[in-house]
């Protein structure tokens, strides 16, 4: 990605704390979570090596194949969740990846991409999408008082909090919208 490096660097440790926090998640779920907590690791860790300031680490031309392909075989991992009806979100996440990384793939990088018929104006709707989805999120953080005389919530695990890990969706979900604001 390009712009200031400070903020390259900051997006990049979110990202990538993100992604450790999702793989400490993994060891302490099962099933369907920890196949969801997988996918965000990917997901972290894949923007955080995305959000490298270009001045810092000159990698090779055909490096963005790589995110590609990496991104494409998730959306089709995500693609099988679907069927399951669960997080669609994981498919649109995964192939807008893919979409930033042909964008940055293309002739002259993210620069060009804005030169492109069609491009914008996806890039808009995806901004749009992870704007409604880190707001819709970050809503359902927002605690509710339990009615009176109701027991509490049994403390969880280290690793099991659902608030924890909604937040991890809301951080990663505005990283992809900076990412994508970059683009």
């Amino acid at each position: 990605m390009h712009g200031p490096m400070t903020s390259g660097w900051l997006l990049m440790a979110l990202c990538a704390a993100t992604g450790a926090y999702c793989l400490l998640r993994m060891g302490s779920c099962s099933g369907d979570a920890r196949e969801d907590a997988g996918g965000e690791a990917l997901m972290g860790f894949g923007m955080a090596a995305m959000a490298v300031p270009a001045a810092v680490l000159t990698l090779p031309s055909w490096h963005w194949v790589v995110y590609a392909v990496v991104f494409g075989a998730a959306a089709l991992r995500a693609i099988r969740a679907l069927r399951a009806r669960r997080h669609r979100h994981h498919l649109v996440a995964c192939l807008t990846m893919v979409y930033m990384a042909a964008a940055m793939a293309g002739p002259g990088g993210a620069h060009a991409s804005h030169t492109r018929p069609g491009v914008p104006l996806l890039t808009a709707a995806l901004v749009v999408y992870f704007a409604v989805y880190v707001l819709r999120a970050g809503l359902r953080l927002v605690p509710v008082a339990a009615p009176a005389g109701s027991p509490g919530p049994a403390a969880p695990s280290w690793g099991a909090p659902p608030e924890l890990a909604l937040a991890c969706r809301v951080s990663m979900g505005t990283a992809m919208l900076v990412m994508l604001l970059t683009l």
